[in-house]
């Protein structure tokens, strides 16, 4: 089964990428934390007649629910079918549910705990509405384009933190009962002309099969690895071949290369064929697509074979068995009613998630900037001034489209048709943000708005609040202790941002510091959001990267502003100075050689976002990993602990995982207050960007307290994708090791020196780097 994605040739007429073709698809062999499920499965399906095992292949309308789509059901034998509903941030356009912080609000908390409990409650949600199959989470896009317009609904643009948050929250989700579905598969990293539209087919993401396999697949291989009882295939074309009818993707690496277990599932009416089902494609939605009746009459004339379809139609059993769905499953759909209609409400709440909710909403928080402490408000203050259009609640949560796809804020996007071009307005500016739009939104109970949050506050701490919300250059009152300016950058699925700034959000800022001598700028942002045109501005004081904190935004903030809590958010991304400044800035479009068959060469590789800053030497603004706290933490030197067996070697599955290394650090909280440090461990590849994150620990930390962070580093970690050889070596050579606060922020290096094959082993002895870094009060070095 051993092909590649070839590597790229010049683009035009004559020289496409192509994706070869990979057949026959790999049946799944039941191993693992899949035996059981399989053993199950197995007898089950055995029972169903050809038409029964089609039947639960593909999706039918069912008037009795309003979930996004509908498998069939087994009747005979008494199976209901399953109900799937989007999305990776909470249940969408429905009622009695939460809204959680989205992705990149998960991201920028880097807290592995908290993601796998937001994962866990969020599912509880769906599985009380009766959804077998809660499409997330996102591992693309990771954010090849900062433009694009789905970035906010996965973790971050690196694919290790990607990876391990995504890990986290499946595991999470299928504790409690419910499907995860891994998406989009693969290189989904532009709406623009991201699938066939009025005669112009999807963009193609050309792309070579080391980057393929070192950037856009690791967070795949890390849901694969938790588990995911289902993969979607993307829209887009990988290498000239439609994602759901690619079989170099489906058999090759996903079910053959990764050894997956679980079942591909079918974007929306994504572009698909008969021979999908040989492609590797297992369950079509929302209704019979291309296959129909069309695929019973296939395995009658041998088009496809039976134990293909069995194949198909086990591997969704074995899901529905994993997660335990055969025992104490609500009926599907049971809480997803039209709510213009009358029905009796499904309360999916569960009172033990509110801590979860909250702290969700805290931890994504970033503080960026924090000059002379401005932040927090020590004492009550005695007048506070607030602006902006983000700052106030939505004028409207009711039951309309506005509603349902998260447009409570941007009414414009509400009335856009999907392939259709649009150019909306950056900012939002009916009110604050908590999530992006469409597939990802989530229905919130409440909404907690800065604003409200800040006179809760003032009521009990007899603070005078001015607000203008509606003025580009309000007046300020000269008593003011702290103005606050509450801008945002909206994103939404369907189409990509047209920058990554507005003005007339930047002059708010400008306008209210020139008249407030402490203003302290709150962004709420789908995705990246510049800065630079106010944050060297004396008089701001402070400012604040609030990304998408779900339905507990305002309480969260308060706390934070007032120190009730610390501020411990990192950035997921890299915040650069300028557009110009990232490798890769706008989407791919057409140009006179790709009228209707837009190509999109991955010619950076796996050079973006920090990467490629690093290689470039270019500096930032804030760097990836970066974000202040109240208080201060040093490192102490590195421990490093080497296998003796670890020489030039090739990786397979069953290898890949194994603990190879560890790093260890000490971090100890040198402020007055108590804080959480994410630690970071960065190695340096041979051949590779300078520094690759390869490690993350998030910890709690009174004042003087120290504690022992370590970081395990697998085979995989220490890897390349060797192309000629088709599998993972570790290099022979000198890895560097970088531990430290940020990406830019190194407190302590160290080496791991990998010999050749015919070298004695390093012996397993502890090297220890000492001179440790003192974090100074501004949080660098």
């Amino acid at each position: 089964m051993k092909s590649v994605l070839l590597a790229l040739a010049p683009m035009g007429a004559a020289a496409l990428a192509v994706s070869p073709p990979v057949y026959p698809t790999p049946q799944a062999r039941g191993h693992g934390q899949w035996a059981d499920a399989y053993v199950q499965a197995r007898a089950f399906v055995a029972l169903m007649s050809l038409g029964e095992k089609v039947n639960i292949t593909r999706g039918f309308a069912d008037p009795s629910n309003t979930c996004a789509g509908n498998t069939g059901s087994v009747p005979r034998l008494n199976w209901h079918g399953l109900c799937l509903m989007d999305a990776g941030n909470g249940v969408r356009a429905t009622d009695m549910v939460s809204a959680w912080a989205s992705g990149l609000h998960v991201g920028a908390s880097w807290d592995r705990n908290l993601t796998y409990e937001r994962g866990l409650w969020m599912a509880r949600e769906f599985k009380a509405k009766g959804v077998n199959i809660a499409l997330g989470p996102n591992a693309g896009p990771l954010g090849r384009t900062p433009l694009g317009g789905r970035n906010w609904e996965g973790f971050s643009v690196d694919p290790y933190l990607a990876g391990a948050l995504g890990a986290e929250t499946i595991t999470g989700m299928q504790e409690a009962g419910v499907m995860a579905n891994l998406k989009h598969f693969i290189a989904n990293e532009q709406e623009t002309y991201r699938r066939p539209y009025f005669g112009v087919e999807a963009v193609s993401s050309n792309i070579d099969d080391k980057t393929l396999h070192e950037y856009y697949l690791w967070p795949f291989m890390d849901g694969v690895k938790a588990g995911a009882a289902s993969v979607m295939c993307s829209y887009n074309r990988i290498n000239n071949t439609y994602g759901c009818e690619n079989s170099k993707l489906m058999n090759g690496i996903l079910k053959g290369e990764l050894g997956y277990q679980g079942f591909v599932m079918l974007d929306w009416n994504a572009q698909h064929n008969l021979n999908s089902a040989n492609a590797g494609l297992d369950m079509l939605m929302p209704l019979g697509g291309s296959w129909g009746d069309n695929l019973t009459e296939a395995v009658r004339n041998n088009t496809v074979k039976e134990a293909r379809v069995t194949d198909m139609a086990t591997r969704i059993l074995a899901a529905w068995y994993l997660v335990g769905q055969d025992e104490g499953f609500p009926t599907p759909g049971i809480g997803m009613k039209k709510l213009t209609e009358p029905h009796e409400p499904v309360d999916a709440r569960d009172a033990r998630s509110k801590p979860v909710l909250l702290e969700g909403a805290i931890s994504g928080h970033v503080l960026v900037k924090n000059d002379n402490h401005a932040l927090p408000f020590t004492k009550p203050l005695r007048m506070v001034s607030v602006y902006g259009y983000d700052a106030a609640v939505p004028a409207t949560k009711n039951t309309d489209v506005l509603f349902q796809l998260g447009y409570y804020s941007s009414k414009e996007m509400g009335q856009a048709v999907l392939g259709k071009d649009y150019h909306f307005d950056q900012a939002a500016r009916g009110g604050t943000i908590i999530s992006g739009g469409r597939a990802g939104s989530n229905a919130p109970a409440y909404i907690s708005d800065p604003l409200s949050a800040i006179q809760q506050r003032a009521q009990k701490d007899n603070t005078w609040v001015n607000w203008d919300l509606a003025s580009d250059n309000p007046d300020v009152n000269g008593a003011s202790e702290a103005c606050l300016v509450f801008i945002n950058a909206m994103a939404t699925e369907g189409w990509d941002r047209d920058g990554l700034h507005d003005d007339p959000s930047d002059a708010l800022v400008n306008n209210v510091a020139s008249k407030c001598a402490n203003t302290i700028a709150v962004v709420h942002a789908a995705g990246i959001r510049l800065v630079d045109r106010w944050i060297e501005h004396p008089n701001v004081t402070a400012a604040i990267i609030a990304h998408l904190p779900g339905q507990d935004g305002g309480a969260a903030l308060v706390k934070l502003l007032y120190g009730e809590a610390n501020f411990s958010g990192k950035l997921p991304y890299t915040l650069a100075k300028n557009e110009s400044d990232y490798a890769v800035y706008a989407p791919c479009g057409r140009g006179p050689d790709n009228t209707t068959s837009p190509q999109c060469d991955f010619t950076e590789g796996v050079y973006l976002d920090y990467r490629a800053f690093d290689e470039g030497n270019v500096t930032p603004r804030y760097e990836f990993g970066y974000g202040l706290s109240y208080t201060t933490f040093s490192y102490g030197g590195v421990e490093l602990w080497q296998d003796e067996g670890l020489v030039e070697s090739a990786g397979d599955a069953g290898d890949l995982w194994d603990v190879v290394a560890r790093v260890s650090t000490t971090v100890t909280n040198t402020g007055s207050v108590a804080g959480e440090e994410v630690a970071q461990l960065y190695l340096g590849i041979p051949g590779a960007p300078p520094k690759q994150l390869r490690g993350f620990e998030k910890a709690r930390l009174a004042p003087g307290q120290s504690a022992t962070v370590e970081f395990g580093l697998t085979r995989r970690d220490l890897s390349e994708w060797q192309v000629a050889r088709q599998r993972w070596v570790v290099q022979r050579g000198e890895y560097g090791v970088f531990v430290g606060a940020s990406s830019r922020d190194i407190r302590s290096t160290a080496s791991i020196v990998v010999p050749g094959r015919m070298e004695r082993g390093r012996a397993e002895t502890p090297s220890r780097i000492a001179a440790p870094f003192i974090m100074k009060s501004n949080g660098r070095y």
